[in-house]
């Protein structure tokens, strides 16, 4: 047992309403820039819908992710390394521009610019690639307007995967809401497609980052990453992706999704997990497994052998500590309501779900009935105007046990707690039904329905004798050449004052301490740089203010 820990988050997608803030707060972080217009690190797909890019879950088109030979051993579906070789320089599996969608801004200058007359002067849409006119037919989120519409339908991958009575029957579905980012992946095909090697895992939290240095910008990790979640910097040649904003993990704060979400759905935690049994997890035979066989590979943090093999491994006292105070570990392991998307990509994604429920009442009040009784809504699971059969085709390989199951326990939690709020006496059998007790459905409803910010995001700090090496590290990654957000030292915002401070950490949640600090930390070997528009008074910055000249005593 090699014990590895890894960042992970969970997202509710009964909380989520589509309002994007997490996607504009994400954009306005890392791809606000030239170059990467079209590209959304965080975004919001509508469901049905085609996704963005259209079609990516279509793998038999794309080929991404992971297949399993008949030896029984894994290899990239767009082929191994002598096929990219031969392809090195002509990949054709790559979504074209339409596939994401041509960005555009509108031409405001001509309303305040344009002359006086009998007509009201129009902003025309402006392509940000070529500058000219351009007309919008397609966004990173235009399924919204086309949710459950015929055109979303007959393109919807796993809408095409399910029953023709099911897709007879869509019309009246219940529209929801999928956030996406990267997967951060256990066993990613991203970084086994790269020929430069400049996609890596990082060791102590696994975030999946681009080495800018080490990029030839090969575009075989676009390929490579069935989630589609690379992207190509047309402007500097490079891949970018996702960071699971690790300039804030690494000080203990959520991501910028997290941080700004409206509907506080996200949950983000450490797991522990094997090491050693992650490829044999993800080349299990049979594609129904591999929720399970997931599962298994993640360890029990309260476990003593767990905690002496991660003490061992090198892992901190506290971030053990912080992995038995997961929000993850208790949505995946203990309460079973969140689940993987599309775990038959065979990555191991580290991103999940907790899959909607908000229909289910709905659907026994239309028939007169009481939609919170426990004996009609165990039923009406199966009855969801979102069919079974489609959410298991996104999140357990097409399996509809596991997401029933998920289904059932939430639809207890809501019966349960609403006896409770009536002022009734608890049904111990509501709970029972789906295997838990009544202290576990309550902690389970405390977590999902009025967690603190503490509880929803618990994230242990790197620690100060590894902060230069996560320097080293965060410098091979980051955005830093032209063009680039400006990670560390220039930027849009200016530099840090003192050390470089993340621009994430310091335009969207100012550090406490940098706020009350009487002095600056000693950069060590880095550059002492100052800037005016970042310095926050509490002191006499070295570099700010000439030296002073110490002439004698005063003459007065």
């Amino acid at each position: 047992m090699r014990v590895m820990a890894q960042m992970a988050m969970v997202m509710n997608l009964d909380k989520c309403i589509g309002c994007h803030t997490c996607s504009v707060t994400c954009k306005q972080a890392w791809t606000n820039r030239s170059g990467v217009e079209y590209v959304w690190f965080n975004n919001v797909e509508s469901r049905p819908g085609q996704g963005y890019p259209r079609t990516y879950q279509d793998q038999e088109k794309w080929q991404g992710g992971w297949v399993r030979t008949a030896s029984g051993r894994l290899k990239p579906r767009s082929g191994g390394r002598v096929k990219r070789l031969l392809s090195i320089f002509a990949n054709p599996k790559l979504p074209a521009m339409r596939d994401y969608y041509e960005p555009w801004t509108y031409d405001y200058e001509h309303l305040l610019t344009a002359p006086a007359g009998t007509d009201l002067p129009v902003a025309r849409p402006k392509s940000l690639l070529t500058g000219q006119d351009t007309k919008v037919t397609w966004s990173a989120n235009w399924d919204d307007s086309l949710g459950g519409g015929n055109e979303v339908l007959a393109a919807d991958p796993i809408l095409q995967q399910v029953s023709d009575q099911v897709r007879q029957d869509y019309e009246k579905a219940f529209l929801f809401f999928l956030p996406r980012i990267c997967e951060h992946c256990l066993n990613p095909a991203c970084a086994a497609s790269c020929p430069s090697g400049a996609i890596y895992k990082r060791a102590e939290d696994g975030i999946v980052l681009v080495d800018q240095d080490r990029c030839r910008g090969w575009r075989m990790c676009v390929t490579g990453c069935p989630y589609k979640k690379v992207y190509f910097n047309h402007r500097t040649g490079k891949a970018e992706k996702c960071t699971f904003c690790f300039p804030r993990i690494e000080i203990g704060q959520p991501t910028i999704c997290s941080e700004t979400c409206v509907g506080r759905l996200r949950y983000i935690g450490l797991m522990l997990y094997d090491a050693d049994a992650v490829a044999r997890a993800a080349a299990v035979k049979d594609e129904h497994d591999l929720y399970d066989a997931q599962r298994s590979v993640f360890l029990d943090p309260r476990d003593p052998a767990v905690v002496a093999a991660a003490q061992r491994a090198g892992i901190p006292d506290d971030w053990i500590d912080a992995a038995q105070r997961s929000p993850v570990w208790d949505l995946i392991m203990r309460y079973e309501v969140a689940l993987p998307l599309h775990p038959e990509y065979r990555t191991m994604p580290m991103v999940w779900y907790i899959p909607p429920l908000s229909p289910v009442v709905d659907v026994l009040r239309d028939t007169g009935h009481d939609g919170e009784d426990p004996h009609n809504l165990f039923g009406a699971v199966d009855a969801l105007r979102i069919p079974l059969e489609y959410l298991a085709g996104l999140f357990t390989a097409g399996d509809p046990e596991p997401v029933r199951a998920a289904l059932n326990r939430l639809a207890a939690m809501r019966s349960h707690q609403r006896r409770i709020n009536l002022g009734e006496k608890p049904d111990g059998s509501i709970p029972a039904a789906v295997g838990m007790t009544p202290d576990e459905m309550n902690d389970m409803y405390r977590l999902l329905a009025i967690a603190k910010y503490e509880q929803r995001y618990v994230i242990p700090a790197a620690h100060a004798e590894d902060a230069h090496r996560l320097e080293q590290l965060a410098g091979e990654c980051s955005l830093d050449y032209d063009g680039g957000p400006g990670m560390y030292q220039t930027g849009p915002f200016g530099e840090a004052s003192g050390t470089p401070v993340p621009v994430q950490v310091e335009t969207f949640h100012m550090l406490r301490s940098r706020q009350t600090s009487d002095g600056f930390t000693d950069p060590g070997d880095e550059p002492r740089r100052v800037n005016l528009l970042n310095w926050d008074g509490n002191s006499d910055a070295a570099g700010l203010f000439p030296p002073r000249r110490d002439n004698g005593p005063d003459p007065s």
